[in-house]
C-alpha cells in the first residue's frame, strides 16, 4: 500500500512539473515593474494605476503601485525605493517633471529601464521612452470644439473667451495650449474672439496642480474684475478638474439660466462628474484619452526593453526633454460631445451606464 501511495505521488509530481515547464510565466519568473502615479485626487490616475497593474499582472510581472498625492519629496522617496527594492523598470508619471535626475541617475546605474507615462520627465538623458497621447492634437480638438460650439465657422461672433492652462510644472500643459491657440489665434486675431481679460500665454493662464479650486478662484476674479456688463461666451479648460471648478463660478453668478445659458466649455479626460455635466448643458465637450490603450502600449515597451529588443515608437522627434529627444509612442485622443458621449464611453466597455444615472 505505501509503494502503492509512493507511486501515485510520484506521478502526481511529475505531472505538475511538466504542466508547469508548459505554463505560461507567472509573477515570480519575471522581474517587478515600479509604477509611480501622482495623486488618487484624480479618477483618471486611480484608472492609469489600475490598468498598468492589470495587463503587467496579466503578462506575469510582479508590480510596485505607488500614489504620491501630488507631493514631490513623497514621489521622489517612492521611486527611490523601487529602486533600492530592485524593480526592472520604472513607469512614472511625474507630478514635476524636473525634479527627477538624481534618482534616475540611479536607476540608470542599476540598468533599469525607465519610461515617462504621459508626462513628459524633463532634464534628465535617463529616460527612455515615452508613453502618451497626442498632446497637441489635444489642444487642437478641445478648441475645435469651442469653434464648433460657438458657431464661429458659419461666420458668427464675435464672442467673449477666457483662456485656461494646466500645471506649468507639466508639460503636457504647454503642448495642450499651444494646439488650442494653433486654432484659436486666427479667431482672436481677426476679432471674432475677444479675451476680455487680455489674459493670455501659459505665463498667465497656467493652474498649479491642475486645481479645481484654483481655476473657481480665478473664474470668479475675472467674472468680478471683466465682466460687469458683459457675458463670458466660451472657455478654454483643458482637463475636467478644471472645468467643474470654472462652471461652479459661472453659476455663482447666475450663468445657467434661461436667460443667462452657460458658456462653452471644453474639458479633458472624460472624468464621470464633467460628463454629467455635458448631460446637464453645463460642460459642451471633453476630450477621451483611453487609459487601457495606454497601459498596452506601456507594458508592449517593459515587455520589449527588458526581453532587449527593439521597442515600437511613432514619434522621435517632438518630445525634446532638455537634455534628449525621447523616443515616444503617442495615441489618438477621441473628442466627446453630448451626441456621442455613450457610443464612445459606455459602448467601448471603459464606463457603464449605471455610472451616469
Amino acid at each position: 500500500m505505501l509503494k502503492l501511495k509512493t507511486t501515485v505521488l510520484a506521478l502526481a509530481f511529475a505531472g505538475a512539473a511538466a504542466m508547469a515547464s508548459s505554463a505560461p510565466a507567472l509573477a515570480q519568473d519575471k522581474p517587478t515593474v515600479g509604477i509611480s502615479m501622482p495623486t488618487k485626487s484624480s479618477a483618471r490616475w486611480i484608472d492609469d494605476g489600475n490598468n498598468m497593474v492589470k495587463v503587467l499582472k496579466e503578462r506575469g510581472y510582479n508590480t510596485d503601485l505607488q500614489y504620491a498625492e501630488d507631493d514631490i519629496p513623497n514621489q521622489l522617496s517612492q521611486v527611490e525605493n523601487m529602486v533600492t527594492k530592485g524593480a526592472k523598470a520604472l513607469v512614472i508619471a511625474a507630478i514635476d517633471g524636473t525634479t527627477l535626475s538624481d534618482v534616475l541617475k540611479q536607476a540608470k546605474a542599476k540598468g533599469i529601464t525607465v519610461i515617462a507615462y504621459d508626462r513628459l520627465i524633463r532634464g534628465t538623458p535617463n529616460v527612455d521612452y515615452y508613453a502618451t497621447f497626442d498632446n497637441f492634437q489635444v489642444g487642437v480638438l478641445q478648441a475645435e470644439s469651442l469653434v464648433q460650439g460657438l458657431g464661429l465657422k458659419d461666420g458668427k461672433g464675435p464672442f467673449n473667451i477666457e483662456l485656461f492652462g494646466g500645471s506649468p510644472d507639466d508639460n503636457n500643459a504647454y503642448f495642450f495650449y499651444n494646439g488650442a491657440m494653433s486654432v484659436l489665434q486666427p479667431y482672436i486675431d481677426s476679432k471674432k474672439l475677444v479675451v476680455v481679460s487680455g489674459q493670455m500665454g501659459m505665463d498667465k493662464v497656467a493652474t498649479l496642480r491642475w486645481d479645481g479650486a484654483t481655476a473657481q478662484a480665478r473664474m470668479d476674479n475675472l467674472l468680478s474684475a471683466y465682466y460687469g456688463n458683459k457675458k463670458v461666451n466660451a472657455v478654454l479648460s483643458p482637463y475636467d478638474g478644471l472645468s467643474i471648478g470654472i462652471i461652479s463660478s459661472l453659476k455663482g453668478v447666475g450663468y445657467g439660466s434661461a436667460d443667462q445659458p452657460m458658456p462653452i466649455i471644453s474639458g479633458q479626460d472624460a472624468e464621470v462628474p464633467s460628463i454629467k455635466a455635458m448631460l446637464r448643458g453645463d460642460q459642451y465637450s471633453t476630450i477621451f484619452k483611453d487609459t487601457r490603450d495606454l497601459a498596452k502600449v506601456t507594458a508592449d515597451m517593459v515587455d520589449a526593453a527588458l526581453a532587449g529588443k527593439q521597442v515600437t515608437v511613432n514619434d522621435t522627434k517632438t518630445y525634446e526633454n532638455g537634455s534628449k529627444t525621447v523616443p515616444s509612442f503617442l495615441l489618438k485622443p477621441v473628442v466627446v460631445y453630448k451626441d456621442n458621449w455613450e457610443k464612445t464611453l459606455v459602448d467601448s466597455g471603459y464606463y457603464k451606464k449605471s455610472q451616469f444615472q
